[in-house]
């Protein structure tokens, strides 16, 4: 049986019950209805002042395949093809996500967690996880907000204002934006390369001087001789000198 249901499935059964002689489960099945629904309406418990739509007028069935229902209770009854295909409208809008009224009290509590937990966050992106305005993401930022006494972070996730995958995707978005103006470096941390911090800084090494070639040995001459005898005479009478200068002292 296709998944597709025909329009007022309800008025549709109503119809269906008092002009056919289809069973209740085939009726139950093509409406999308439960079989006690259908036996109330045979009863006239359900759908009361409700008016019976043929599905037949309305191009959602055929007569034979009523017929081939009506001749085979086993048989499930299918819709006829739509002669125009309608495109599929997408339920979700562009504007800002609707927000129960139950929870929009929780709003200016998931807006600060958001603030707090991904700073990189536009307010745009704010806007469309929460459900919030502009001007209200101001408030709470500049501590503006008439309730910013009593305004608790918590995840928008666990209050029902938004799903863990819509908030997957506004953090991978966020993070892709603020990685474009980054290096590489930046890009894998904060920490710099092991060679780079391992490696020791290159110091200027003293100059080791060579030791000069000891002068070689030369012979004394005849007058450096004669010079140092008298040097050695002049230090040994001064010596004396001193001792007779002691003594006279005594």
């Amino acid at each position: 049986m296709s998944d597709r249901k025909p329009l007022m499935p309800k008025a549709t059964a109503v119809w269906l019950v008092e002009n056919t002689a289809l069973s209740f489960e085939q009726i139950a099945e093509f409406c999308g209805l439960h079989v006690l629904e259908v036996k109330g309406i045979a009863d006239g418990d359900v759908a009361q002042g409700i008016k019976g739509m043929d599905p037949v007028t309305s191009g959602q069935i055929t007569r034979e395949e009523i017929a081939d229902g009506e001749a085979d209770h086993t048989r499930s009854l299918r819709l006829a093809e739509p002669k125009v295909q309608m495109p599929e409208v997408s339920t979700r809008s562009k504007g800002p996500r609707y927000t129960p009224v139950s929870r929009r009290h929780d709003r200016p509590n998931a807006v600060v967690w958001l603030i707090r937990n991904h700073p990189e966050m536009k307010d745009s992106q704010i806007m469309r996880l929460v459900g919030t305005t502009k001007p209200t993401i101001q408030q709470i930022r500049d501590r503006s907000h008439w309730n910013s006494a009593n305004i608790v972070p918590q995840d928008p996730v666990t209050l029902g204002l938004c799903s863990q995958i819509d908030l997957d995707a506004e953090v991978k978005k966020s993070a892709k934006r603020s990685d474009k103006g980054k290096t590489e470096a930046e890009r894998a941390g904060t920490l710099l390369p092991t060679l780079e911090t391992t490696a020791e800084k290159s110091k200027p090494m003293a100059e080791i001087m060579q030791p000069k070639a000891a002068e070689e040995d030369r012979p004394e001459t005849e007058a450096e001789e004669q010079a140092r005898v008298l040097a050695k005479l002049k230090t040994l009478s001064g010596a004396k000198a001193d001792e007779a200068g002691n003594t006279d002292t005594e």
